[in-house]
């Protein structure tokens, strides 16, 4: 293999860990931002981590793509600095207040216009919503199978290998090239 071609779709979340209270407005029933500094989702950290170390391992590059308001671009650079190769930002009023779904979308057609990865790799879930819904919403619009829960992988012969967390242990599971993955 000449090297593997990896996204990474992260999101800046709110640092709830340095803050005392998290704020929900009353009308909106969001999360109030304001105030309250923000962070790469530790989890993407974890999968920006597995992508330098793939890369590190096959060869190639690495291309994180986020969506956010402006200082997104925050998160990126820290990507960057962690070992990606290219950063993609997708910012417009319109994405404020998208769902999983939304944001699904959004993210499936930035990686359709980029094109040709070989693994696509997303935290299992956020720190703001905690859904666990992206990564899978992504696989299913990108038409790629998808393994989630991954503590472990390991790419060979055109295929990856993926050992999956489970509440009492962990299974093996493999699938072929190209494949999203939620870590853990």
């Amino acid at each position: 293999m000449a090297g593997l071609r990896i996204a990474v779709c992260i999101k800046q979340v709110p640092d709830f860990f340095s803050v005392k209270e998290v704020k929900i407005d009353p009308e909106t029933k969001t999360l109030v931002r304001e105030g309250v500094p923000s962070i790469v989702n530790p989890l993407d950290r974890h999968a920006i981590e597995e992508a330098i170390r793939l890369k590190e391992a096959h060869g190639g590059e690495v291309t994180v793509v986020t969506m956010g308001p402006p200082q997104a671009k925050e998160a990126l650079l820290e990507a960057l600095a962690m070992g990606c190769d290219k950063a993609v930002l997708l910012s417009d009023r319109r994405f404020a207040g998208a769902d999983t779904l939304a944001t699904a979308v959004v993210l499936a057609e930035a990686i359709r216009k980029l094109g040709g990865f070989d693994v696509i790799l997303c935290g299992k879930q956020t720190l703001d919503g905690e859904t666990a819904h992206v990564g899978p919403e992504l696989a299913e619009l990108l038409d790629l199978p998808q393994i989630t829960y991954v503590k472990k992988l390991e790419v060979k012969e055109g295929k990856v290998v993926a050992e999956r967390l489970l509440e009492e242990g962990y299974e093996v599971v493999e699938a072929p090239l190209p494949v999203l993955v939620t870590v853990v």
